[in-house]
């Protein structure tokens, strides 16, 4: 693996950095995610028209740029550095990757170029909050199903020309404003219970999509809940759903930690920008020595996170896993930039509208959708065969 950067991936470093630095101040962050959509179109505008951004890992034939994992994971690097609110996780990271692995080349035709040009969103629904175990990342999902019972989670069954849905979803990243949503939904009956994917359009979903009060409202987040709706088969009966899932979550882990890294990057940052200011017994905090130590801690923790994170992104681009592992190293990066950026900023710090509050709660809120890290780190260490390895010397 070489670690140096391209001319290509710098490049699209430093024009994301540039467009975000202008466009997504503190400030705007925060009027942006109390829209009506959770995020500001006219950004998510040009950043589809000026970077490509959601058809960044999309290949050319799909009107894409046809880069790999590895460069949209250095783009949501800087995403994650300015906490910019977008549906890019949901539609590029979580829902195109299984459009194009598993849907007919008549539906990769129809959708995955309007996602490349940024004008269709779109949002992974599974049915209660088990986006994690859906996507492999705390466990096998090998016995994960879309339903919850006879009578819960997400059902499909048959009807004249198509597929009907029922049932719901909570906590659909961007549920609310896409426009198209991809639905686990069980089928086959108990005798040949199976998980199947189906999209269903905004207009088909209707108004049943809630938008959730959630602790990181820069991941707005919705509850969608489906009568009755009319919906489309992605790819055929025979499409083995959920390999396809843990491949796409791992790639989304590597993805996700590099965006963590971002964070706790620009957190850090501005922690030891503020300890070269606050002055306390004559002379900057920064100055003091225990408070060099907890820096020095966190900036270790943060370079580790990022080379994790870039390996997990290299390894997904050659069919190698390593996402879950870099996601516990960089949530856990991140965790611990937060807090001792809410410490080391003093009683500012501790006041709910400053701004590492937002970098906490991302902390907080990816480890509850994405996590936690020790079931992130059980998963990794069960997938790597080490459990087994102990119980055999045992």
């Amino acid at each position: 693996m070489d670690t140096r950067l391209t001319a290509e991936q710098d490049g699209i470093r430093r024009a994301l950095r540039e467009l975000l630095h202008k466009r997504c101040g503190p400030g705007e962050v925060r009027a942006a995610v109390d829209g009506p959509a959770g995020y500001d179109p006219l950004l998510w505008t040009a950043l589809a028209g000026r970077l490509g951004l959601p058809g960044l890992a999309l290949p050319e034939a799909y009107g894409g740029v046809g880069c790999s994992v590895t460069e949209l994971a250095l783009a949501c690097e800087e995403v994650g550095r300015f906490l910019a609110p977008s549906p890019l996780l949901a539609t590029s990271v979580l829902t195109a990757p299984l459009i194009l692995a598993l849907g007919t080349e008549a539906q990769r035709a129809e959708l995955l170029p309007r996602i490349a040009d940024g004008s269709l969103t779109a949002a992974l629904a599974v049915s209660g909050p088990a986006l994690a175990t859906a996507l492999g990342l705390t466990r096998g999902n090998g016995e994960y199903s879309a339903g919850g019972g006879r009578a819960g989670g997400m059902q499909a069954r048959r009807a004249e020309g198509g597929w009907r849905l029922y049932g719901e979803a909570e906590q659909v990243l961007d549920g609310h404003s896409a426009g198209l949503l991809l639905v686990a939904a069980h089928t086959g009956g108990f005798a040949r219970a199976r998980t199947l994917l189906f999209l269903v359009t905004g207009e088909e979903a209707g108004p049943a999509r809630i938008r959730q009060t959630a602790l990181d409202a820069t991941r707005p987040r919705a509850r969608v809940q489906l009568r009755d709706v009319p919906a489309r088969l992605l790819g055929t009966e025979e499409t083995d759903v959920l390999p396809a899932l843990a491949g796409a979550g791992d790639a989304a882990a590597a993805v996700l930690a590099a965006e963590a890294v971002g964070a706790a990057d620009r957190v850090l940052e501005r922690t030891v920008e503020y300890a070269g200011q606050r002055v306390q017994f004559g002379r900057p905090v920064g100055s003091f020595q225990a408070v060099k130590h907890r820096l020095a801690d966190v900036y270790v923790g943060v370079q580790a996170a990022r080379s994790a994170a870039y390996y997990a992104a290299w390894a997904a681009g050659r069919g190698e896993r390593a996402g879950g592992l870099a996601l516990a190293q960089a949530l856990e990066a991140l965790r611990c930039a937060a807090a001792e950026g809410i410490q080391l900023h003093g009683g500012i710090g501790f006041t709910w509208e400053h701004d590492a509050h937002l970098y906490f709660k991302r902390a907080a809120g990816d480890e509850l959708l994405f996590g936690p890290v020790h079931r992130l780190r059980d998963r990794a260490a069960e997938a790597a065969g080490l459990f087994a390895a102990h119980e055999a010397v045992v």
